[in-house]
């Protein structure tokens, strides 16, 4: 509830810098922007309270809709095309599965690593240049807008939120990823996998990452080498700033939600007032930083109340 009422501050405050932060055309702007951090969101959120984190994201998001335009390119019909994308997404996730799960590595250094290596092979395979779509009917996934006025990036964002939060809140799958966060021998006496529960949480989050990549490829009519490099970043502050734990084991996809509009309220906002952009950046890390520290004081609440039923 809080977040709720700081966002609505940050709102109010950009809107009395500028009024035209409220404008029709702002707003589908911020509901474009909310596409991509939310659908690759949606993904860093599952795998965060499962207890992994996957750093290479926006790597994998910036790749995968690279094949994508390659393969829109030779004449392949948009569906398929996306469908081998998706594909191509998984397999990333897999591979950082393998590195955490199979060689043990920190997911945190595995998929930095990874980040490194997917970027570089975007860069090479596309000469850094963005890669032109031609396949119209790929374009509508990006440019169409619901009644005229909701684009449909932001509908396929508020969708997926919406079905992963049923999942996380009404399935067994769900209710282990969140045990797998928090307790690792307890799901192993329940009779179920951490290392599986966490590999499908990165080819989840792999294949979401090749989603919002593409989809925002088809918004622009090209893919980018770079367009969604600090995905993972926004995805992680996103959930974070939703009460979502860095330690894994807690949180929710509605505060997801809240933490999304939060962060694209306040990004657009420094754009809005015309702050300058290495500012902007100084910002936006600075917000991380806050969304961290609440993160912290948050899990020291929650061991000590634990502490104190225990001596109670």
């Amino acid at each position: 509830m809080i977040l709720v009422y700081v966002t609505l501050a940050v709102i109010v405050f950009f809107y009395i810098m500028n009024p035209s932060y409220i404008g029709r055309d702002n707003i589908r702007g911020m509901m474009n922007s909310m596409s991509v951090s939310g659908t690759l969101g949606v993904g860093m959120a599952f795998l965060l309270m499962g207890g992994g984190v996957d750093l290479a994201a926006g790597a994998v998001g910036c790749f995968g809709a690279i094949v994508v335009a390659f393969l829109l390119n030779t004449g392949m019909p948009w569906p398929v095309a996306m469908l081998l994308g998706l594909v191509f997404g998984i397999a990333a996730g897999a591979i950082n599965a393998f590195l955490v799960n199979g060689l043990n590595f920190m997911g945190f250094i595995a998929t930095i690593a990874m980040s490194s290596v997917f970027n570089g092979f975007a860069l090479v395979i596309s000469n850094n240049q963005n890669i032109p779509i031609s396949n119209q009917k790929f374009w509508a996934i990006g440019s169409y807008a619901l009644f005229g006025v909701i684009p449909m990036p932001f509908v396929i964002a508020v969708c997926l939120i919406i079905i992963y939060g049923l999942i996380l809140a009404k399935t067994r799958f769900g209710r282990s990823i969140l045990m797998c966060g928090g307790n690792m021998n307890a799901v192993r006496l329940a009779g179920l996998s951490p290392k599986k529960i966490t590999s499908i949480l990165y080819m989840n989050c792999g294949m979401l990452s090749t989603l919002a990549g593409s989809v925002l490829a088809a918004r622009m009519h090209n893919a980018s080498p770079t367009a969604v490099a600090t995905g993972a970043m926004d995805a992680i502050t996103a959930s974070v700033l939703g009460g979502i734990s860095f330690m894994g084991g807690g949180g929710n996809i509605s505060g997801l939600f809240i933490g999304l509009i939060m962060l694209t309220a306040f990004n657009n906002g420094l754009v809005v007032i015309n702050l300058q952009a290495y500012w902007q950046i100084v910002a936006q890390g600075g917000l991380l930083i806050v969304a961290l520290c609440v993160d912290y004081f948050n899990e020291r609440a929650k061991v000590s109340a634990l502490k104190g039923r225990a001596e109670g």
